[in-house]
């Protein structure tokens, strides 16, 4: 089942946001199992809006590249609430 992932991270900034995306090398494509990402500020930090295809496709990403990418970016800690795809919509 598809998971949306919020990740509000209090304290990052824009920078640490682009490091991570460099470090990634995603080039502008989403990973295998990514669906959707979208990303910027908020007030005293950055949020971070994905679908995953599933739970499993997130973590595995987050344990290959993610979380050490995050890591070397000097990212703040955050803990993402996870919200279940009910309904998915794709612009035609």
């Amino acid at each position: 089942m598809a998971q949306t992932y919020i990740m509000e991270i209090p304290g990052m900034t824009q920078q640490q946001y682009d490091k991570v995306m460099d470090l990634l090398q995603v080039n502008g494509s989403s990973p295998q199992g990514q669906l959707f990402h979208v990303a910027g500020p908020i007030e005293n930090g950055w949020c971070v809006v994905d679908v995953w295809e599933s739970q499993e496709a997130f973590e595995h990403y987050f344990q290959e590249k993610l979380g050490q990418a995050l890591q070397e970016a000097g990212s703040p800690s955050f803990q993402p609430k996870v919200v279940p795809v009910h309904n998915f919509l794709e612009h035609a």
